[in-house]
């Protein structure tokens, strides 16, 4: 080997592990002012559900006081709940959606 040579060596393998997003629930809050019907268009619009799954989340949410909506990461959940939030606003309407951690 001359002096300008240079040895190389393999650089080890690394593998990176990486931890799934933690996942958030979007909360569906009860009122006693904001319409069934608003409540489902909001569901259709915002979280891209069928009428008929509308209406099971919005009855669920109606019956217990709450329902979850939807899962997914936190971003997303945060998005979503402001989204449908401003839009009853909007409409004049208290229409409530909380996210919280899952557990």
């Amino acid at each position: 080997m001359s002096d300008n040579d240079i040895a190389l060596k393999p650089k080890a393998k690394v593998k990176l592990k990486l931890d799934k997003p933690k996942l958030y629930k979007v909360i569906l809050i009860n009122d006693d002012y904001t319409p069934r019907e608003f409540v489902i268009m909001i569901l259709k619009a915002v979280f891209r559900m069928s009428e008929e799954t509308g209406y099971r989340v919005m009855m669920t949410a109606h019956k217990l006081g709450s329902c979850v909506v939807v899962v997914c990461v936190r971003d997303i959940a945060e998005t979503k709940a402001k989204e449908g939030i401003e839009l009853a606003k909007g409409m004049g309407f208290p229409l409530m959606f909380t996210t919280e951690p899952e557990e």
